[in-house]
């Protein structure tokens, strides 16, 4: 797929800027577990307050959480998600692009 001026100046700002990348990266990670757990939900054929139910939570939470609108998630309840929907949940921590941020240096540095 050839890409559009648009696409190659939204890549180009990036490359051109870490900081930005790694928000970025980290905004689209977000967006897919979002968008993991709406698929499973939809393949298991759970409405929202059926699942809300499995989490003994309320519907306007698991819409919250699918649209993304929950703040700090925690992994007890990314993993109570994955429990209800059938799945498995799994964390990796993946070597950056970038360098070590300097405040990130000097803090691994105490414990050498």
């Amino acid at each position: 797929m050839k890409k559009t001026a648009f696409m190659q100046w939204v890549e180009d700002q990036l490359a051109g800027d870490e900081r930005l990348a790694r928000a970025v990266d980290g905004l689209l990670a977000e967006m897919k577990l979002e968008q993991q757990i709406v698929a499973l939900r939809v393949k298991r054929g759970l409405t929202q307050k059926q699942l809300a139910r499995l989490l003994g939570t309320s519907q306007p939470y698991v819409a919250k959480l699918e649209s993304g609108r929950v703040k700090n998630l925690g992994v007890k309840t990314l993993v109570k998600c994955a429990r209800a929907l059938g799945a498995s949940l799994s964390i990796r921590i993946e070597p950056g692009k970038g360098r070590i941020p300097r405040r990130a240096r000097l803090r691994r540095d105490r414990y050498r």
